[in-house]
């Protein structure tokens, strides 16, 4: 009687074992059919992203990473496909004989790996990048004149550049940045603006010896200055960035390359990209480039998707010339477009 109680009892233990063992190993199989995926993504124009996604149907994959497939284009595995596996490729091709083509390669060729086929694409990555940035001051005129004579200026307030912490989603092809999109944005410490007092002084003998500040006309050496002439202008302290054509993801041959929100052609030593508080047209006077061949004169013919009104971008011919330029702060004179 004990032997077969003994022997009961063993049955229990292993039926126990093995009904926690086939928990165990179901709840490793949902994990993994639930967990984060490494994809690669080929676009049609020879460039590589590799992506993380939870998603597992390719057409939900491509909307998450903002990925559009154009009518005249063809996805292997096709949109409606699972991606199963941890590592797989999504491949998207230009013309259909393109997608029949990697196909065929490889399934009659079984020592070819997907990677050597691939292997003449350029990669693309992301990475998340916290950047500490200086928030420009305004310069804020208070005129209280009403004489033409002559303007005196005092500072009533100093101006105090702000801080802000800016988090960015940037892609990197071959190390070199291509696009950057703002996340969030944190303000650590707020702009201080300068103020400065404008008012009226009337002229004295040179025997007196006063001795006034006065406001100093911009140069006058161009067709924009010609335009402005007697207006006053809003003085401010902006972030300067650069750009060119090449930059603006458009090839070459496409009928808008080089062309600005405004319709106009861009141009060298004359077009800015400005935010969406400076309408089009809108003169900028930059005392930093009076020495260049515009005399320092630019005209906002251009927008942004990551420019505020607190920056501007300045078109140069090449790329080159962005990269020397870099990104700093200029005392902007701002005239509005009438």
């Amino acid at each position: 009687m004990i032997k077969s109680e003994q022997a009961s009892l063993s049955v229990i233990r292993i039926a126990v074992i093995t009904i926690l063992a086939i928990f165990i190993l179901s709840v490793g199989v949902l994990a993994s059919s639930t967990g984060v995926k490494n994809v690669k993504i080929v676009l049609a124009d020879n460039c590589e992203i590799d992506v993380l996604t939870t998603k597992s149907v390719v057409s939900d994959i491509l909307e998450e990473n903002r990925i559009i497939v154009l009518p005249e284009e063809n996805v292997v595995p096709n949109l409606d496909s699972e991606i199963t596996n941890n590592s797989s490729t999504i491949i998207i091709t230009g013309r259909t004989q393109d997608a029949y083509s990697v196909v065929q390669i490889a399934e009659e060729e079984e020592n070819v790996r997907l990677d050597s086929l691939l292997s003449s694409y350029n990669t693309i990555t992301e990475k998340m990048v916290t950047i500490d940035e200086k928030i420009p001051y305004e310069t804020i005129m208070k005129d209280s004149s009403s004489s033409s004579e002559g303007m005196a200026t005092s500072v009533l307030q100093e101006g105090q550049e702000g801080l802000k912490r800016s988090t960015y989603k940037i892609k990197y092809q071959n190390d070199i940045e291509i696009g950057r999109t703002l996340i969030n944005e944190e303000i650590i410490k707020e702009a201080v603006n300068k103020i400065v007092q404008v008012t009226a002084v009337t002229a004295r003998s040179s025997a007196e010896g006063s001795r006034v500040h006065i406001v100093t006309p911009t140069p006058s050496n161009s067709e924009l200055a010609s335009r402005v002439e007697g207006l006053q202008p809003t003085i401010k302290t902006m972030n300067a960035s650069a750009y060119t054509a090449s930059e603006c993801g458009k090839s070459v041959d496409s009928p808008g390359y080089g062309r600005t929100a405004s319709g106009e052609k861009a141009t060298a030593w004359y077009t800015i990209a400005a935010g969406k508080g400076y309408p089009m047209g809108t003169i900028m006077y930059i005392p930093h480039f009076k020495s260049s061949p515009n005399g320092g004169w630019f005209v906002v013919q251009d927008r942004g998707s990551s420019i505020s009104n607190n920056k501007i971008d300045i078109y140069m011919n090449t790329y080159n010339e962005c990269i020397t330029f870099g990104r700093r702060n200029l005392e902007c004179y701002i005239y509005r477009a009438d």
